[in-house]
């Protein structure tokens, strides 16, 4: 029976190329399903033979763990020389998308909280 191995929800295009082909590397007969126009399905990445599933998994923990650290390092240098996105650097490049975002934020605010200062 099939096993769950890899959900591709809320993933980046390029980490799901690399994990479809790191298992193709470690020879994983895998398959791979989508959600479908109405999204009642799930978009993930199978293992077909579940006596894999061990070594699988095992493949899967090490590229996540050095993915992480790739992505902090690449963040912190980033961070480093000044490049990381910031709240004011989205505001200077996007600064109209910045305000309707938090006029949004306030009139949620002010929605929810107008019933009970009524009561005051």
């Amino acid at each position: 029976m099939a096993t769950l191995l890899f959900r591709l929800a809320n993933v980046s295009e390029e980490e799901a190329w690399e994990v479809r082909r790191l298992f193709d590397q470690h020879g994983f007969d895998t398959y791979e399903t989508h959600a479908g126009f109405w999204r009642l399905g799930v978009d993930a990445i199978w293992l077909r033979d579940a006596s894999q599933l061990e070594a699988a998994r095992e493949v899967l923990d090490r590229y996540q763990a050095e993915r992480q650290a790739r992505v902090q390092q690449e963040h912190a240098d980033q961070l480093k020389h000044g490049q990381a996105p910031t709240l004011w650097h989205r505001l200077r490049q996007q600064p109209i998308q910045v305000l309707l975002v938090g006029l949004a934020v306030v009139a949620i605010l002010a929605l929810t909280l107008v019933p009970f200062l009524g009561l005051i």
